[in-house]
């Protein structure tokens, strides 16, 4: 069983690197000058989604120093759906209300793009 969930986990942190990747080549390779708004927002609450998600791993790591390091045998089939809870949680935030940032950076790039 721990060698199931070290596999998983394992292509969790590759399905996380691959997503980290794809979010910086669409941030940084597309031009978004023919986009319409709703593609333009989608990828701003993405962008936030992200944002909240690396604040939220941080802000674990200071709990998880606590921890004695191999206390539990099933510590990596825990971290795999911590991840995804930390994950549904930034994408539910970020739908629900957000911080705003996935806000202002729709209207700065609406107008950088001239659509207002």
């Amino acid at each position: 069983m721990d060698l199931g969930g070290i596999s998983s986990y394992t292509d969790y942190l590759t399905k996380q690197s691959t997503a980290s990747a794809k979010l910086n080549d669409t941030l940084t390779n597309t031009d978004y000058s023919n986009a319409d708004e709703d593609k333009l927002l989608s990828v701003c609450k993405e962008f936030e989604a992200y944002f909240l998600e690396q604040v939220f791993k941080e802000m674990q790591k200071t709990v998880d120093c606590l921890k004695e390091e191999g206390s539990d045998p099933n510590e990596h089939l825990v971290d795999y759906f911590k991840e995804n809870v930390i994950q549904d949680l930034t994408k539910t935030s970020t739908e629900k209300q957000g911080l705003g940032i996935a806000q202002m950076l729709y209207e700065q790039m609406k107008r950088n793009y001239n659509m207002t």
